[in-house]
């Protein structure tokens, strides 16, 4: 296992940093990747965490630290694309602009890294890429309309990928966490309009974000999630798509079978 190489973004906490120690407890060099940097580490057994500056959003930092890799190593064996915010507010009282922001990071910054190593893995003639998704990518979610709508193209992207890439020995996997106790909720963005006490959406807008917030807080460990990230790259051949939990395997499951009018009361209830 200490051959293996793995970059993994959004690394600085939560799953991200969660997946990064469970990695390196099994051997592997793992580059973390945040904009904020971390402090190396390493195992007993050889593994490492390498920690390393680099914003998903710049294709230059994506760049240097991808030759930084090859040049100390060779060789890349996976990518773990983690990086990711949320924003809050009605959709009428979100901005372009901050619709925008939503996607750049979660949609945009995980198609840049991916690309990027394409051309590697390629190469190479295999690689894993696993990208960080949502149950909300399939259960929307009122009021958090952008960061649902965001995880879903994710989604997509993420199967469009592997039908593309699997002649070249590339398997792709998206995880699909469901709420998960980690600083994301702390870190949560409102839109600008939304807090105006004035706003139609504002008092049904805050208790459905408390409810999630709550959900989220109450939710899975971080570490169930990197478990279930670090099963996909140990084992040889991935699944398409994983949902951490019976109790999400079941939302998912019966989310897509339930008429389109029925499944969204529930969920409108829920919120």
């Amino acid at each position: 296992m200490e051959n293996k190489v793995i970059l993994i973004t959004g690394a600085s906490s939560g799953i991200g940093l969660s997946t990064a120690i469970q990695l390196m407890n099994k051997g592997y060099r793992v580059y973390a990747a945040s904009r904020s940097g971390g402090e190396n580490s390493t195992s007993k057994n050889g593994g490492e965490i390498i920690s390393t500056k680099m914003n998903v959003n710049s294709e230059e930092e994506i760049k240097k630290v991808l030759d930084e890799i090859l040049e100390q190593n060779g060789h890349l064996d996976a990518v773990i694309s983690n990086a990711g915010n949320g924003i809050a507010g009605s959709i009428e009282d979100t901005s372009i602009e901050e619709a925008k922001y939503q996607f750049e990071t979660n949609f945009f910054g995980a198609v840049r890294v991916i690309q990027a190593c394409l051309p590697i893995f390629r190469k190479q003639g295999y690689g894993k890429i696993i990208a960080t998704s949502s149950v909300a990518a399939i259960v929307p979610i009122p009021f958090q309309a952008f960061y649902s709508a965001s995880k879903a193209a994710l989604l997509i992207f993420m199967q469009a990928l592997d039908m593309e890439t699997k002649p070249f020995g590339i398997q792709c996997s998206t995880i699909l966490p469901g709420d998960t106790k980690t600083n994301f909720t702390s870190a949560r963005k409102y839109t600008a309009a939304s807090q105006s006490t004035e706003s139609v959406y504002y008092e049904k807008m805050k208790k459905a974000v408390g409810k999630m917030e709550k959900d989220e807080q109450n939710g899975m460990p971080a570490d169930a999630i990197g478990k279930a990230i670090v099963k996909q790259i140990v084992h040889k051949s991935m699944k398409a798509i994983v949902v951490p939990g019976f109790q999400y395997q079941a939302i998912c499951w019966l989310f897509n079978r339930l008429p389109v009018k029925f499944r969204l009361k529930v969920v409108s209830m829920l919120y």
